[in-house]
């Protein structure tokens, strides 16, 4: 049986979060609104810019929302082009664990609400892209937690429920894997706290990179 493991990329992965909270306020900036505080920014990492900005202006309407997303992209673009981006490290370990998994049979892919672009870059200048062979952003899916992103994953990969895992940092990946029938990993390094992870439908929650081969071993 094929083994799938998808993780999520912002706060999974990668620590994204400055450049994340920094584009949603140049974002609001834009529209002339007060920026969200940046916990609240957090929470939202993971979902799709429109559902993102929805929950961040509840009151507003969904044009606004559209238009918030657009220049959180502009933003965004305009931040890597100009090269202020803050570095968006890989966590400590995360080579040392695919490489531990990938020696045990283990395929990998990724579920995001990043765009394909983004994505692309992001694992590109880690020099991992060729470790995945699935990439699911939210360009072409509904946002998490509809799971969407892990039905194609498997879908591609040749995977089933059974097999597959899926490794994230928010409540909204927690929730996504339950939907689709996959088990599901919290990590708690990531932007999430432990208790919101295991409210959401997490069979496990790890602390430490390096405790992941084992937690997929052991599932």
């Amino acid at each position: 049986m094929i083994r799938l493991a998808i993780f999520d990329c912002d706060g999974t992965l990668v620590d994204s979060q400055h450049n994340i909270c920094r584009a949603v306020e140049e974002a609001f900036g834009a529209a002339r609104l007060e920026p969200p505080p940046r916990n609240a920014i957090r929470r939202i990492v993971g979902l799709s810019l429109v559902e993102a900005m929805r929950i961040l202006l509840p009151d507003a309407d969904p044009a606004q929302h559209l238009l918030l997303a657009d220049d959180y992209k502009a933003a965004f673009f305009r931040l890597r082009s100009s090269g202020a981006m803050a570095e968006e490290p890989l966590y400590e370990g995360i080579v040392d664990a695919l490489d531990a998994l990938a020696a045990t049979g283990w395929r990998f892919g990724v579920a995001t609400g990043k765009s394909d672009r983004g994505l692309t870059h992001i694992l590109a200048h880690h020099r991992i892209a060729d470790r995945f062979v699935t990439l699911q952003t939210a360009d072409r899916h509904p946002s998490k937690p509809h799971p969407s992103m892990i039905e194609l994953a498997m879908a591609e990969a040749g995977a089933l429920p059974a097999g597959t895992v899926m490794i994230g940092d928010t409540s909204y990946d927690m929730a996504m894997a339950r939907a689709a029938g996959v088990h599901a990993v919290g990590v708690a390094w990531g932007y999430h706290p432990a208790d919101e992870l295991i409210d959401a439908g997490a069979h496990i929650v790890i602390d430490q990179v390096d405790a992941l081969p084992a937690a997929l071993e052991a599932r």
